[in-house]
């Protein structure tokens, strides 16, 4: 506004901090996996306490989670999400899975690696490729397991 206004102002310098954190040993190579997505499948608030629940569960051992945050009325986007994110797994649950106490975990890594294979969406439908069924007390032990073996993946073809 060709006005003068009175400032001030401060940096360090980034690249001058990223030196600093290399140096002391604070940023690590390792590599970062991203997190694991829990879908939306309902929006009641039943539900959403549940899917918040798992990602509180996951998180709480160690493992990167987030719950979709968008529109959940097309399913494929929210894989789609996933998969932009470059998410290991997605944790599915719906009314069916609910009322059985289980949840979906779909491997998109190994669903990625195996759709080549597959050759039209019906078989790959009814295949389920990658993907488990396991109780919804057994959600944090077979993610691990699961990042584990995709983890062991990655070491074996680096």
């Amino acid at each position: 506004m060709g006005q003068p206004v009175p400032a001030t102002g401060f940096s360090i310098g980034v690249s001058r901090l990223m030196t600093a954190l290399k140096n002391l040993g604070k940023l690590g190579a390792d590599e970062v996996v991203a997190p694991v997505v829990v879908c939306v499948m309902d929006r009641d608030t039943e539900s959403l306490g549940r899917y918040q629940r798992f990602v509180q569960e996951l998180r709480h051992a160690g493992i990167r989670a987030e719950m979709y945050q968008g529109n959940p009325k097309n399913f494929g986007n929210q894989l789609k999400y996933a998969d932009r994110r470059g998410a290991p797994l997605a944790i599915i649950q719906g009314g069916d899975e609910r009322a059985q106490g289980v949840v979906q975990i779909k491997d998109l890594i190994e669903g990625k690696r195996l759709s080549g294979e597959i050759a039209d969406n019906v078989t790959w439908r009814e295949a389920r490729v990658a993907q488990v069924s396991v109780k919804e007390t057994e959600l944090v032990e077979r993610v691990r397991e699961m990042l584990a073996a995709q983890a062991d993946d990655r070491t074996r073809s680096a």
